[in-house]
């Protein structure tokens, strides 16, 4: 068995359990031997545990609703053959003097080992699984998953943390003690300020050090203010909200709707969960107090939160017992999620960079003629590397396959519009150029649509300069005429399959240009 068909199958199944305020959320992953993890189920359990706000002990009512639901997730884990299960409490469940009798009663009565967290532990995890699955660079960003009981504050870079905390913020705990009306008044508006100006002083300071300008959101009331105004604004997030992204206007146009909205109304908001209807404005309120104290400019959402630092902080202690090679993985979670899709789908690497070369080259030589911009050379790029990934299926119809896996793999760091564009662009480097009556590429708005047929073009041409699959041509010489576009090609043997490929798809490149495409060989004599 090769390297490559060792790294498409599974090392070992675990879940990671979130025990929160207000729900308990359950991820069962695969984790492969290049460090890795694909999502394999997810269950969600609403609990509230916090129902009239947090007290110094959980009801009985909230605890059977926490064992009924721990019974569910226990369930599931079962039937999908789960190894090991992780599963750590939160403020609730920490803070509660009989926290440590429910946490007894889950492991004698459902066989699931609860382990209560730091809220510091909390704090650090999240910042693990945002790095893991959103692009951060040299700018320090203030990281924020508020929760029901505690909201998590991290303020970091692609790089490191420089705090990491949790506090005692949460939308359970603060519509408890300050909202009294509904709608919310501004006289409880101000006393959720007044009380955040005083709990948020030492991290408002040291974001204004640093010159935070994004604040990044997980979890379930960031995710929701994300759809609200993903909604509202007409942004694409519809099968994924990771690596959206507004503007702190585009909440504050929201804001000054919501926030005058009563709880008849508020349950009408399509894109709100029923169950934050009576929690959801000290939430609002928050992200609003940290906009205006730290004059923020952009909000960005992460689908990554504890349960993905849960399994990353697993895959780091466990490495060497799971004989796993970490060796690969990239820092930035657009490439290193790229190719860990290329490994499980054991790629035909040589071919695949061959082509993937040439695209590039393609590019160089037409980005201006074709309006194109660097960040369409990277997608490109992808989109090369990954076109034939649907072999992993099946030969037939892998174009199509390619554009289904890409699709729906989560991949991470990346706009939904962008693995749409890369998910076409493969789909097209054979049969067919890109057509309304295709519904994938349809459902693109006309923008993206332009930019698909463009990077399409390219690929064709690439992939057809290495039809044989054999790297017969060594070398690409591309001379860009006014009428013409001569593409001079060096090659081992024979390239009449190459030239035969690269003709056959030329055609769209040259609709796009208005030129002549033609090949000349010269023979290697070596």
């Amino acid at each position: 068995m090769t390297d490559k068909q060792n790294n498409s199958e599974p090392t070992k199944r675990i879940a990671a359990i979130d025990l929160g305020t207000n729900s308990f959320h359950a991820v069962l992953v695969d984790i492969y031997p290049d460090g890795s993890f694909r999502t394999v189920n997810k269950l969600k359990e609403m609990v509230s545990l916090a129902e009239k706000g947090l007290e110094d002990r959980l009801s009985r009512e909230a605890m059977d609703r926490g064992l009924e639901a721990l019974k569910r997730i226990k369930f599931l884990c079962d039937s999908h053959y789960v190894e090991n299960i992780l599963a750590f409490a939160t403020s609730a469940i920490r803070e509660a003097k009989n926290g440590g009798d429910f946490i007894k009663e889950v492991g004698e009565d459902i066989g699931i080992r609860v382990r209560a967290i730091s809220g510091k532990m909390e704090a650090e995890m999240i910042g693990l699984a945002i790095m893991h699955s959103i692009v951060l660079n040299e700018e320090m960003v203030l990281m924020a998953d508020i929760g029901g009981g505690s909201v998590e504050f991290i303020i970091g870079n692609d790089k490191e943390f420089i705090y990491y905390n949790s506090l005692k913020l949460g939308v359970a705990r603060m519509a408890a003690a300050f909202v009294e009306s509904d709608p919310i008044t501004e006289k409880d508006i101000k006393k959720l300020q007044d009380h955040f100006k005083k709990e948020l002083a030492e991290i408002i300071k040291l974001a204004k050090k640093h010159k935070v300008k994004t604040v990044i959101g997980s979890s379930g009331t960031m995710e929701n203010i994300g759809e609200m105004v993903a909604s509202r604004k007409s942004l694409t997030a519809e099968r994924s909200l990771n690596e959206l992204e507004f503007s702190t206007d585009d909440f504050n146009d929201l804001y000054s709707d919501f926030i005058k909205l009563d709880r008849k109304q508020r349950k009408k908001e399509k894109d709100l969960d029923e169950k934050r209807i009576d929690i959801i404005n000290p939430g609002m309120v928050l992200v609003k107090f940290l906009i205006e104290k730290l004059d923020l400019e952009k909000i960005k959402i992460s689908e990554g939160a504890l349960r993905e630092g849960m399994i990353l902080n697993y895959i780091e202690n466990k490495k060497e017992q799971l004989n796993l090679d970490l060796v690969a993985n990239f820092k930035d979670p657009r490439r290193r999620s790229i190719y860990e899709l290329l490994r499980k789908t054991n790629w035909a690497e040589a071919h695949s960079r061959h082509v993937t070369n040439f695209s590039l080259q393609f590019f160089d030589e037409f980005k201006e003629e074709l309006n194109l911009k660097e960040s369409d050379r990277e997608l490109l790029e992808y989109a090369s590397l990954m076109h034939d990934i649907g072999y992993y299926i099946s030969y037939r119809k892998h174009h199509k396959h390619a554009l289904y896996l890409i699709k729906y793999s989560d991949l991470l760091g990346f706009k939904e519009d962008e693995i749409n564009i890369m998910a076409n662009v493969s789909r097209y480097h054979r049969k067919s150029k890109p057509r309304k009556r295709h519904k994938p590429y349809k459902q693109l708005n006309k923008k993206l649509r332009k930019r698909v047929k463009k990077l399409s073009a390219i690929l064709r041409v690439a992939d057809g300069l290495d039809r044989s699959h054999y790297q017969n041509v060594q070398k690409l010489e591309i001379s860009n005429k006014k009428e013409i576009i001569e593409l001079l090609i060096t090659t081992h043997s024979d390239p009449e399959l190459e030239i035969w490929g690269t003709l056959r798809k030329g055609d769209l490149l040259e609709k796009l240009t208005g030129k002549k495409l033609k090949v000349f060989q010269v023979l290697d004599k070596k």
